[in-house]
């Protein structure tokens, strides 16, 4: 098998923005892109659409449907395929085979794709990471006949569509997770008007510190997380709105005993209130000794009033929740949340019956969606070593 360099077979065309201070650029009917509008291979729905004036006037150009694109600044290495006529940004290089009959787009895609941690590793720049045209040219792509290059791609593309079905499996079920949760505690239920309306702070359990958020300022610095012993949960663990391992730190034992106050238990209900806000989870049953930082607030709930599959769906899909919360914001300097507006927020409070009814299509839900998360990885995976042998 031959190697031929990228620029001996492609010519390479760059992108440009219209300047912004004509808002009439961006009042036509061609799509403009940047590289935030290439995702996992894909161009999204434009969210830009420029005139024909905008094209004159600026270093965009517009190319036909089928063009390769490569990022080479602000999120390099990402490579889609034109999906209709368009235009894009300077983060983007568009590459173009010079001869049909030796290269087809869609094999010139994945090797570049199988060359993003090589474009990674070269990128320069203080404050905006780029490639330079140099290490683009540079690149070998090896030269297969287009029969073998079609069958590269076939094979690809159904390893990638296999994911991304599984991943909209995930997405049906969060949906339908949803839609529940509105048929069994929202006013399509005529029985909701007559439950009595609670606040949070009614539901907590009378153990001590049953709501909290975690220690402030000094009280935990992070020079004093360690590589084991007394687990701390973080926004990380909770930002899917499910409970997950992610990013792992500790605390000594020494350490832990001055801030028992804020230990997580089994069942808790987690809520973000900084950064990444208004996510929730449930604590599973077998989480090792832990306790949480300040940018959660933990709740510990009376299982006789509420259950916490129930209160943790609230916080995400409640429509009187949500609608409070929404409020909350518009008075807030900053987006974030408090333990005071955690703790005034009603609703709504169904029967216990009905709550155990919800928890237990979650754990059914939950369990398949691990099921098709766990797919969705082996395809991931399958996808990543096909890519390296094909272009190894």
């Amino acid at each position: 098998m031959s190697h031929a360099s990228l620029s001996s077979l492609c010519t390479f065309m760059n992108g440009g923005t219209p300047s912004k201070k004509r808002p009439d650029f961006f009042n036509g009917d061609i799509p403009w892109i940047s590289s935030a509008d290439i995702v996992d291979g894909v161009v999204t729905e434009p969210r830009s659409r420029i005139s024909k004036d905008a094209i004159e006037a600026s270093a965009t150009n517009l190319v036909p449907k089928g063009t390769v694109l490569l990022v080479t600044r602000t999120g390099v290495g990402k490579v889609a395929i034109a999906p209709f006529d368009l235009c894009f940004s300077q983060d983007i290089t568009a590459i173009i085979p010079k001869q049909a009959e030796k290269l087809i787009p869609g094999y010139l895609a994945y090797f570049l794709q199988s060359c993003e941690p090589t474009l990674k590793a070269q990128q320069r720049g203080a404050t905006i990471q780029g490639i330079t045209r140099d290490t683009l040219t540079g690149l070998n792509v090896p030269l297969r006949n287009l029969d073998q290059q079609r069958k590269i791609v076939e094979k690809l593309d159904r390893t990638r569509e296999l994911k991304r079905l599984r991943e909209c499996s995930i997405a049906d079920l969060n949906n339908y997770l949803q839609a529940l949760f509105i048929e069994m505690f929202g006013q399509q239920n005529p029985d909701s008007k007559h439950w009595p309306v609670v606040k949070i702070e009614d539901l907590a359990s009378k153990l001590p510190n049953s709501l909290r958020t975690g220690p402030f300022g000094s009280d935990l610095k992070h020079s004093e997380f360690e590589d084991s012993g007394v687990a701390v949960l973080g926004i990380d663990n909770v930002v899917k709105n499910e409970f997950r391992w992610n990013e792992r730190r500790f605390i000594s034992e020494v350490k832990y005993q001055s801030l028992k106050r804020y230990t997580v238990r089994p069942g808790d209900v987690l809520i973000t209130i900084m950064g990444t806000v208004g996510r929730s989870c449930v604590v599973p049953n077998d989480i090792p000794l832990a306790i949480n930082t300040k940018h959660l607030a933990a709740i510990t709930l009376d299982t006789k009033k509420a259950l916490p599959e129930f209160i943790s769906k609230a916080f995400l899909i409640h429509p009187d929740i949500t609608a409070q919360l929404k409020r909350s914001e518009k008075g807030a300097i900053m987006a974030g949340l408090n333990l005071g507006i955690i703790k005034n927020l009603a609703l709504n409070l169904p029967p216990l019956r009905l709550q155990q009814k919800f928890e237990e299509s979650v754990e059914s839900i939950t369990a398949l969606r691990k099921k098709y998360r766990n797919s969705a990885t082996q395809m991931e995976q399958l996808f990543a070593s096909l890519l390296a042998e094909s272009f190894s």
